[in-house]
């Protein structure tokens, strides 16, 4: 395996159906990760903080139009109990997510971060859309380390057609606030959907390669699941590709994207998703842990909004408790020689 991963050899790995080929890739991603991250799988707690948000994407169940959907968002001391809940299961990290909501005001959530970083030792990532500047300085000020947003695809007319701008607000370039994340200190994390309808073999082999371009310190890939009240999940058209050329959603894909992602960013942290758990809940964390992750991020978000956040449908482990995906997901780490991490486990220097 001594070929450089230029974007043709990642799209021809992309392509390959060889199994001995593909076992290969395999071994060879897993020894990448233990080389260069170790065998710690770091456990990061997900607060999933508020189901609204003002945006109209065209895969994602929390968009604006779905009026179908009850809508919440967390109280800070809801927050807070969550966040102590993590501390005490010894997570290294508890991560922030919600739709982009402009409802959660940047100094509440200030307050809320600078909170968590003076009465526990977790790390804090926030996945919170495309903010402004400015909010996106204030939570580093308060303490955030680390931020989440993915560019989903690195095609411009694939995401203008999934991604309508806000009505309201200027039109952002994702790949400009992840280098201005970069400046206000926070490590930066992205990642892209697999398989999205329009999405070729060439654009996915950029974005894999793009990847390596940002230095990310974090990178998040998973299966395109639609919801179904969407329009990609009514079947909506998308841009016409040629026989051949659509990548597909599959659970194999999937993996191979984990693996790929590992080669070209070997010290970043990649998690094994609760998306590609959805396609294979038997053995897809674990398999995703063999192939190039090293995180896993057990859902910390109260029982009762926990299915509210239907970004798509059928979500892997909705009716568990944060204590029995503790559980579980520690059993999990352990049948496949593996540690659990402790730690924030940031993103591993030269």
């Amino acid at each position: 395996m001594n070929e450089p991963l230029t974007e043709k050899a990642i799209q021809q790995w992309l392509r390959e159906e060889d199994p001995s080929r593909l076992d290969a890739l395999w071994h060879w991603a897993d020894q990448v990760r233990r080389e260069n991250v170790g065998d710690a799988v770091h456990l990061r707690g997900l607060i999933e903080i508020s189901n609204y948000c003002s945006r109209q994407c065209g895969y994602c169940g929390l968009r604006a139009a779905n009026t179908d959907l009850e809508r919440y968002r967390m109280s800070s001391e809801e927050i807070l109990e969550c966040a102590h809940e993590a501390a005490r299961y010894r997570y290294g990290t508890v991560v922030m997510q919600a739709g982009e909501d402009y409802g959660i005001e940047a100094e509440w959530l200030a307050e809320i971060v600078f909170r968590i970083k003076m009465e526990t030792p977790l790390a804090v990532t926030l996945s919170m859309g495309e903010r402004p500047d400015n909010d996106l300085r204030r939570w580093r000020e308060a303490g955030a380390d680390r931020y989440l947003l993915r560019f989903e695809t690195s095609d411009p007319e694939l995401f203008a057609a999934i991604h309508p701008p806000h009505p309201a607000r200027p039109a952002q370039n994702r790949l400009e606030i992840l280098r201005t994340l970069r400046r206000l200190g926070y490590e930066v994390g992205s990642g892209v959907m697999i398989g999205i309808p329009g999405q070729s073999y060439e654009s996915l082999a950029h974005d894999i390669a793009t990847f390596r371009e940002l230095g990310l310190d974090m990178v998040g890939v998973g299966p395109y699941i639609s919801h179904p009240s969407t329009p990609l999940g009514e079947g909506a058209a998308i841009q016409p590709l040629e026989p051949g050329q659509q990548v597909p959603n599959t659970e194999l894909m999937t993996y191979k994207v984990v693996a790929l992602t590992r080669l070209v960013c070997p010290r970043a942290n990649i998690p094994s998703t609760t998306a590609l758990a959805t396609l294979n809940l038997a053995s897809g964390r674990e398999l995703g842990l063999q192939r190039g992750a090293n995180v896993i991020m057990p859902n910390m978000t109260p029982p009762k909004y926990r299915a509210l956040y239907q970004i798509y449908p059928a979500k892997a482990c909705i009716q568990e408790t944060s204590q029995e995906c503790r559980i579980c997901l520690q059993g999990r780490i352990q049948s496949i020689g593996r540690t659990v991490g402790s730690g924030p486990g940031g993103r591993t220097k030269t």
